[in-house]
């Protein structure tokens, strides 16, 4: 088994992605909307609510584009368990809309030697199918486990430091014991988040909840947190998974003003080494 070194620099076309109202309703109740309380994010759970305007979470731009998609080159030959989603980083141009398509270009940025593992980094770009107006811009690192010590590059990370002092505030949410099943439905079908027998191969007791689903429920904490809940003011967010989350767990997400977070469960940091920025329009 081994990775695929020759594809670093290679760019494809990943394709185009449709979406309805419906799919922007069914990934909001996936990270958690609405499920403390069902009228506090009418606008993101609803399409005909009176007086309400459906929106779009800014962290739905996940699932329209920037997974690399079929079309790219293989990245080696491992075993599928193996495989964790290590970081991410997405930035809007604006408001995603409620119904939409797009189409994206990816690009294999670099597999990096971890020495436990191999880390590669996709970039992907995404625009408006119909006008080509740029839409996000996406980045996502897949560690596969065991496939380090080949003697390349080792990469570099981003300067960040976890301030000295209780996080400027704290949202805390509850997921559901069924959250996997349900965030699955927005398109990421990887068993290791349905199935025990995989699960148990990749190390784990019971499926874990999407690396994805804890960064849309962060998400979500930012945006209200820091964008009055108003979507145009969400620029960007980047961060670091840190540490699986299991189903039915509350995920306590600490913000700093700075735009700076880190999610945890308990005393155990999840996601880590956030930065979040707002738009700049």
């Amino acid at each position: 088994m081994s990775m695929n070194l020759d594809a670093i620099g290679q760019t494809w076309e990943s394709g185009e992605h449709t979406w309805t109202s419906k799919d922007a309703i069914l990934y909001a109740l996936g990270v958690g909307a609405g499920a403390q309380d069902p009228l506090a994010e009418l606008s993101f759970t609803t399409e005909n609510s009176h007086g309400v305007t459906q929106q779009v979470l800014p962290t739905f731009v996940v699932v329209i584009g920037g997974g690399g998609g079929d079309q790219g080159p293989k990245l080696g030959d491992f075993d599928f368990s193996q495989v964790l989603h290590a970081e991410q980083s997405i930035r809007l141009e604006g408001p995603l809309p409620v119904n939409g398509r797009v189409r994206s270009t990816s690009r294999l940025v670099n597999i990096y030697d971890k020495g436990s593992g191999a880390l590669a980094v996709l970039e992907s770009s995404i625009v408006a199918a119909d006008t080509g107006r740029p839409v996000a811009q996406v980045s996502n690192g897949i560690f596969v486990r065991g496939e380090g010590g080949f003697g390349g590059e080792r990469g570099t990370s981003a300067p960040w430091e976890r301030p000295d002092r209780p996080a400027d505030r704290v949202v805390v949410y509850p997921t559901r014991s069924d959250q996997a099943l349900l965030y699955r439905l927005s398109g990421d079908r990887n068993p290791l988040h349905s199935d025990p027998w995989f699960a148990a191969r990749a190390g784990f007791e019971r499926p874990i909840l999407h690396g994805l689903c804890t960064y849309g429920f962060t998400g979500r904490a930012l945006l209200h947190a820091l964008c009055g809940s108003d979507p145009a003011a969400f620029g960007g967010m980047s961060a670091r998974f840190a540490a699986p989350v299991m189903p039915g767990q509350d995920l306590a997400v600490h913000i700093w003003d700075d735009g700076r977070f880190v999610t945890k469960v308990g005393d155990t940091v999840v996601l880590d080494r956030g930065v979040f920025t707002r738009a700049e329009r």
